[in-house]
This record gives structure tokens, C-alpha cells and sequence, in this order.
């Protein structure tokens, strides 16, 4: 049994890209049995790594099965039978050319539930269409608010389309209708958009502008750099911090540490260019580490910019140890954390198909029946 506060939940994921590994991770690092499906010839985005370093595919075995063989169709079948819930991450109709689209496996299992993670959802006129992450953060009106006033939209690594709005409401959904499932026995799908996820993101810019605080221009709201007191700052050595106080008293902490309190006229007397001109005068007079020393403990809402490099080593990431290192790869731990459940470390990712035989045993199928689709070379083992 695994550890965490989904120990017990088994899940079937057909191996894809971007947010659906990563929804798959985060059930697996919370406790889950996950059984990753890849095809012989596994799709890709271009950019090889060696398996080690596929932090996505961590902590949870992967069998290959070739699904253009009707054995191959039948044995995922079979183990939706006993699975709670599948990740389908392709386009809409994929599955269903392959035979394990929702209707087939919801009448193996009825209490199945079957998540689809797509990109422009399971109908509208760009459902059929390719997309990445920043053409679901265009539509959904997030990239246009991302950015400095003047400068095209920022790109945000593909952190809020795949990530936020992808895998975190994929995981949410798969979860709520879980449970739904286990009270009622009925199964059903989940409809995982990233193009809603992202815009979900939005509500709370949504109502803000309907009420007339936010501006459609970038750049010119508090949250997206339009005030001096919500910005990141060059420093003497190039280093970066993030300044944050939006409350006045702790604006009151910033101003006094720099030296500033008592000037005149004050800075929120000026406009946010003329003030933010003069705290990149201030900040540019010391070094990153020097501005993070002063700050650190206080309430002023000033922190250093890290690298990835540097950022496990900060003594409040190692004083919670919220990275890891399995096989030496240093990177995020599970989260959230939980007092009664915690979860396990992580087991680093393996080659796909390297679990095929011990997995499918796992899973219930019987000894004999793997070893004849390993012979008929439906499963790969690797």
C-alpha cells in the first residue's frame, strides 16, 4: 500500500505530455497507484532527456502496451475494470478510434472515471485543433494581462496554461468525481480544458474589472507591476529582489529600512514611475545578498530573486526540506503536506516499459496470460 491521503486510489494514465504527466505525478506523490500506459513508440514535444530526469514520470510504474493490437485494446479494458479512475490526455476522438474511449470503458466499469485533459476542451470549433500553453492563456484572456505597460505579454514558463490551469483542475476534477463515485457508484467524465482551467485562474481579475479597479492595459494594475510596491529590483551584483508591501504598514517597514520614511515629499505621494525610479536607485547601491540580509525576518515583503540553482539551498527551504535529491536529482518534494498521511518520497521515473511484467502482476493480471502477451509482443517489457 502506498503512503499519503490517497493510498487505496488506482489509476490507469495513457501516457502523454505536459499537464497530463503532471497530474498524474501529483496523485501518485499524494499516495495513488498509478499504472502509466505508453505506446512502443511514445510521443514527445522534441526535447530528449534521458528517463532519470522525466521528474514528471516519477513514482509510479509504466507498462508498454501496444493498443493497434486488439489484445492490446482488451488489456487496458480489462484493467479499467479494477481501476477508479484514466487519464485520457490526446484529442478528442482519439480513444474512441481506439477503442477505449469513455463508453467502452464506463460499461466495464460503471464507476470508472474517465478524465480527459485536452487543450480546447471536448467541443467548440477549436476542439480538434492543435495548441500549446500560451495560445490557451491567449484565449482565455490571462497573457494579455501578463507583462510590463508597453512590452508584448509575458511568458510565464507553461506554468499557469499546462500546469495551473491543466493539471491542478485535471487532479481536482479526477478527485471530486472519485468521491462522487464512491458514494454513488456512478461513474462519469471529466471534462479537464486547460483553456478553462486558465480562465478559471482569472475569476478574481474578472470581477475586478467588471467593477472598474482593474485596467484591460498591463502593466498598469497593482498586480501586475503597475505599482512601485509590487516589483522585482536590479541590484549592484545584477541580482534581482521582490518587493511586495501592498499594506501600508508593512509598506511603512520598506520605506524605513531604505531610508526612506522620512522623505519629501513621500513615495506614495509620487507616481508609481517617479517612486519606483527612486527605489531602483536605492536597490541599485548594494548587492541582492545584502538587500536579503537586511530584510529577512521583517515584515516588509522583501525577498531575493533565486535561480533554480540557488533555490534549494535558502535555509527556509531546507529547514522545511522541501526539495529531495532521489537518485540525485534534486527536486520538489510532494505538496501539500499532510499530519496524518504524509506522503513518501519520491522514487525517481523510470524507462518506459522497465514495470510491464511486475505491474501488470499487481494489477491483477494473471502470470500466465502477461507471459503470453509478452510473447505475442502486445506488452513490451523493457
Amino acid at each position: 500500500m502506498n503512503a499519503g491521503p490517497l493510498a487505496g486510489l488506482r489509476l490507469l494514465e495513457l501516457g502523454g505530455v505536459g499537464p497530463s504527466p503532471m497530474a498524474a505525478m501529483l496523485l501518485a506523490d499524494l499516495g495513488a497507484s498509478v499504472l502509466r500506459i505508453e505506446r512502443p513508440t511514445p510521443s514527445g514535444l522534441g526535447v530528449h532527456r534521458p528517463d532519470r530526469y522525466m521528474l514528471l514520470n516519477r513514482s509510479r510504474p509504466s507498462v508498454v502496451i501496444d493498443l493497434k493490437q486488439a489484445e492490446g485494446v482488451e488489456l487496458v479494458l480489462s484493467l479499467a475494470e479494477s481501476a477508479e479512475a484514466i487519464f485520457d490526455p490526446f484529442r478528442p476522438g482519439t480513444t474512441e478510434r481506439l477503442g477505449l474511449g469513455p463508453d467502452p470503458c464506463l460499461a466495464r466499469n460503471p464507476a470508472l472515471v474517465y478524465t480527459r485533459i485536452t487543450g480546447w476542451g471536448q467541443q467548440g470549433p477549436l476542439a480538434h485543433s492543435a495548441g500549446h500553453d500560451i495560445n490557451y492563456l491567449a484565449l482565455s484572456g490571462a497573457a494579455a494581462a501578463l507583462g510590463r505597460r508597453g512590452e508584448p505579454p509575458a511568458l510565464p514558463l507553461n506554468l499557469l496554461g499546462d500546469f495551473a490551469g491543466g493539471a491542478l483542475y485535471a487532479a481536482l476534477g479526477t478527485v471530486s468525481a472519485v468521491l462522487h463515485a464512491r458514494r454513488t457508484g456512478q461513474g462519469q467524465v471529466v471534462d479537464a480544458a486547460i483553456v478553462d482551467g486558465a480562465a478559471s485562474l482569472m475569476t478574481l481579475f474578472y470581477g475586478s474589472l467588471a467593477c472598474g479597479v482593474q485596467q484591460v492595459e498591463r502593466g498598469t494594475n497593482v498586480l501586475d507591476g503597475g505599482a512601485y510596491y509590487w516589483d522585482t529590483y536590479r541590484c549592484a551584483d545584477g541580482g534581482f529582489v521582490s518587493v511586495a508591501p501592498i499594506e501600508s504598514k508593512f509598506r511603512a517597514i520598506l520605506l524605513e529600512r531604505l531610508g526612506l520614511a522620512d522623505r519629501t515629499p513621500p513615495l506614495d505621494a509620487l507616481a508609481h514611475g517617479d517612486a519606483r525610479a527612486v527605489l531602483a536607485e536605492v536597490f541599485a547601491r548594494h548587492d541582492r545578498d545584502h538587500w536579503a540580509r537586511l530584510f529577512e525576518g521583517t515584515d516588509a515583503c522583501v525577498a531575493p530573486v533565486l535561480t533554480m540553482a540557488e533555490a534549494p539551498s535558502h535555509p527556509h527551504h531546507l529547514a522545511r526540506e522541501s526539495f529531495v535529491a532521489p537518485d540525485g536529482i534534486v527536486q520538489p518534494r510532494p505538496a501539500p503536506r499532510f499530519s496524518r498521511t504524509p506522503s513518501a518520497m519520491p522514487t525517481p521515473p523510470e524507462s518506459a516499459g522497465a514495470s510491464s511484467r511486475s505491474a501488470l502482476l499487481d494489477w491483477g493480471v494473471a502470470s500466465d496470460r502477461v507471459d503470453a502477451l509478452c510473447a505475442s509482443g502486445v506488452v513490451i517489457q523493457r
